[in-house]
């Protein structure tokens, strides 16, 4: 632990802010605003930054929020929290749920941004002694993957020599922390199909090009050809999640518009996948009669963890929270982050918070998903003792 802070001091110094950041949780989880709509919630983190002493910009990635701290020249070491919420409407029953209509924090971005102000709070003290700069940045618009290039455009990344990040994980039970290098989150694409047939009367569907059959079968037979076209040890995921067509129950539908989702770990198939996908679809659709248009879009690369950081993190969060405390997880996961588009050119890691209670959590993105409030002191000592570690080696 640096010298500048002691572990005892750290974990007090966190004990005699619980309560003030869990009153800003609270208010975060009860005003939820959706993806590049943070206003609300970027102002009350620019008012607490300030209140700290932090040098604070706001407006970076249009609702984003970047704040240094130190001298502003030598090593700079960032922390990247994320700020949106989602459109779902929340069952948790919580005396603070959310008080917006069809908006929850069901991913834990407000979990997130609590930590990063209490890695400021307890960081502001130290301004004159890092020997270096940190930087905070309050990202907008992740569960879009669109806050984090946003922020890059506007400068965000300029001159930042490392990068931390963390993501809540109801797997893992308040207390305990997640941690692997290398691949952490996969690559992720948005894709598109229309499926074009020829309309005609439901009792009559030999005369005509059923377009919802088709589509049927262009949903099912993806599935297929994954297990029989794609190297099993190199998953992908294809997942429809919206379905449009027809017009009346009696009529064959002419046109159906299929939207989902690709996942992929290895950056070269992934690149491949946009045509595969393509030429599978089209062989599907022309086999039964019909046409396709299909679209696809490259939201966010995997998640790389550069193997130094990733030991610098965990051992001080073995020195922490004990060694038992401390997973290192052996399978990446599916999901994908924009923090991605961030780390392009910087050494970064990022690391799963535990939240389970003693009931356990439910899923990310589902309507009771009940984030344990412990966890916020976990991911406030963790990230405050890295990013201090951090600047020690870094100016040594």
């Amino acid at each position: 632990m640096p010298e500048l802070l002691s572990r005892d001091q750290l974990k007090a110094e966190v004990q005699a802010a619980q309560q003030e950041l869990l009153a800003i949780r609270r208010h975060l989880h009860a005003h939820p605003e959706l993806s590049g709509n943070e206003h609300q919630t970027a102002a009350l983190v620019a008012g607490e930054l300030r209140k700290l002493g932090w040098r604070v910009q706001e407006g970076v990635g249009r609702t984003g929020v970047v704040a240094e701290l130190g001298s502003g020249s030598g090593p700079v070491v960032a922390l990247r929290v994320d700020m949106d919420a989602l459109p779902v409407e929340e069952r948790t029953g919580l005396p603070y749920a959310s008080l917006n209509q069809g908006l929850m924090h069901a991913c834990g971005h407000d979990i997130h941004t609590t930590v990063g102000l209490g890695v400021a709070r307890i960081l502001g003290p130290l301004a004159e002694r890092l020997g270096g700069t940190v930087r905070l940045l309050f990202q907008p618009a992740e569960e879009t993957a669109q806050g984090a290039a946003w922020m890059v455009a506007d400068g965000a990344m300029q001159g930042v020599d490392a990068l931390f990040g963390v993501h809540v994980f109801p797997s893992l039970p308040v207390g305990t922390i997640g941690v692997r290098s290398g691949s952490l989150t996969a690559a992720a694409g948005e894709l598109e199909v229309e499926v074009l047939g020829e309309g005609g009367h439901g009792a009559r569907p030999h005369q005509s090009t059923d377009a919802i059959w088709i589509a049927a079968r262009v949903v099912s037979g993806l599935q297929e050809a994954i297990s029989r076209r794609l190297d099993a040890l190199h998953p992908v995921v294809v997942s429809f999640g919206r379905i449009e067509g027809g017009k009346a129950f009696n009529v064959i539908a002419d046109h159906v518009r299929l939207l989902g989702t690709v996942r992929c770990l290895d950056l070269d198939l992934h690149a491949q996948l946009p045509g595969w996908i393509e030429e599978t679809v089209q062989a599907i659709c022309k086999g039964y009669g019909g046409e396709a248009r299909v679209r696809y879009r490259c939201i966010s690369p995997p998640v790389h963890n550069d193997a130094e950081l990733t030991q610098l993190l965990a051992d001080e969060a073995v020195a922490l929270l004990g060694r038992p405390q401390v997973e290192w997880l052996e399978q990446p996961s599916l999901g994908a982050e924009d923090f991605a588009e961030l780390q392009r050119e910087t050494p970064s890691t990022m690391f799963r918070l535990g939240v389970a209670g003693p009931n356990g959590c439910t899923p990310l993105h589902s309507n009771t998903f009940a984030a344990d409030e412990a966890s916020v002191a976990v991911g406030v000592e963790v990230l405050s003792a890295s990013l201090l570690r951090w600047l020690e080696r870094a100016a040594a």
